[in-house]
């Protein structure tokens, strides 16, 4: 049996990584699979909150143990549903700026080893996902306001280290749909060396 596809999807809150796992799941042949920050979240329990949705700086260094296991897990059924001949989507936040390194890509780059990884990232405007926030703020869950504040800056300067892609699609400038055509195009396409395999070579 042949292994399913994988698409990691990485950028920001609010750049529009849901958007764009939604419209592969509508578009894109294939049974496509979401597992993502969201999808792990509303399983995780309250006290461990916000588990991988855990933002850059530090702030809760009791809770980082915890993250790591939460991604090994995460990655591990990514992998698992691969292995089924399911193809995957997931939307994350990747980042390493925690109270110390967690080598968080690193775990995924070693779960999914020998597996068909596309690793896209989700770039967007301050300003896009700041309008994002403000219009929609989900009970005051993500940070808003005329400013921006800085939780959002350190989003913004974390996520995309180390900034090695396979595909980058900026969000301000292309709808889901789009970019989730873009992607399809990018799998049919004939193989080529992947950045997670660049990545495992570091």
């Amino acid at each position: 049996m042949a292994p399913g596809r994988i698409v990691i999807l990485n950028g920001a809150p609010r750049s529009g990584k849901s958007s764009i796992a939604r419209a592969m799941q509508e578009r894109l042949a294939g049974t496509w699979m979401n597992f993502g920050v969201d999808v792990v979240m509303a399983a995780t329990p309250k006290e461990k909150l916000p588990g991988i949705g855990l933002r850059p700086g530090g702030e809760l260094p009791e809770l980082e143990p915890f993250v790591r296991e939460s991604y090994a897990a995460l990655f591990a059924s990514i992998a698992g549903h691969a292995r089924q001949g399911l193809d995957v989507v997931s939307d994350l936040g990747l980042h390493d700026k925690y109270s110390r390194p967690l080598g968080i890509l690193d775990s995924a780059v070693a779960a999914l080893a020998g597996l068909p990884v596309l690793f896209v990232g989700v770039t967007c405007p301050l300003e896009t996902i700041m309008q994002r926030r403000n219009a929609d703020s989900r009970g005051g869950y993500y940070a808003a306001g005329e400013t921006v504040p800085e939780p959002v800056r350190r989003w913004q300067e974390a996520v995309h280290l180390p900034g090695i892609y396979d595909l980058t699609v900026d969000t301000g400038a292309t709808t889901p749909e789009a970019a989730a055509e873009t992607i399809g195009a990018m799998l049919a396409a004939p193989p080529r060396p992947t950045a997670f395999e660049r990545l495992s070579s570091h």
